[in-house]
């Protein structure tokens, strides 16, 4: 599974999901403008697919919630908002995760293709990416100051693949180590 679903999935695998990705010609980002075309076309559809599961289950569920669908970067994204839907993300995150999940396979179930298809639910992820780099940028500060590592509390695979992207964009390294669910990011000092 993608860095985003598999609890068990560390930085070094998802780099090894690239590599395979681009041996067989499905990561198209280094690739000619008709390729990347596809490749836009081709996260488009899933969101749409996305889009309709989600708002037959907006339907079933009897809430009102509106849509937006986006490429970011190498992912389709789609956000719900509307009134009251925190019963969709639930206390940590939880209910948003498994929903995620559901909406991964009925993508699947349509192309016979995984999906790395982000969910949002009322700004819920947002609001932890900006927390996380919050805490990435200070614990960065701290690891530049003292030379020393930092290990970090454990956190979802989502919440690691923040703080790692938050980490390189700042020259450092990190790894995660630990096992599920006690699966911690480790900052190190250059």
């Amino acid at each position: 599974m993608t860095e985003s679903s598999d609890t068990g999935t560390d930085m070094n695998q998802t780099d090894q999901v690239s590599i395979e990705a681009e041996a067989s010609g499905t990561d198209t980002g280094s690739q000619g403008g008709t390729d990347r075309g596809s490749k836009v076309e081709r996260l488009e559809n899933e969101g749409d697919i996305a889009a309709d599961y989600l708002e037959e289950l907006l339907d079933i569920a009897d809430l009102d919630g509106d849509l937006d669908m986006d490429v970011e970067g190498d992912r389709a994204a789609v956000s719900i908002v509307g009134a009251d839907l925190s019963q969709l993300v639930g206390g940590k995150g939880e209910v948003l995760d498994a929903l995620q999940e559901l909406t991964r396979l009925a993508v699947y179930r349509e192309t016979g293709e995984r999906s790395r298809l982000m969910l949002d639910i009322s700004g819920y992820r947002a609001e932890q990416r900006e927390r996380l780099v919050a805490l990435a940028t200070e614990k960065l500060a701290e690891v530049k100051k003292t030379g020393e590592r930092i290990a970090l509390d454990p956190m979802t695979s989502f919440e690691r693949k923040v703080v790692h992207d938050a980490v390189a964009a700042a020259g450092l390294t990190s790894e995660s180590e630990g096992a599920e669910p006690r699966r911690f990011v480790v900052i190190l000092p250059a």
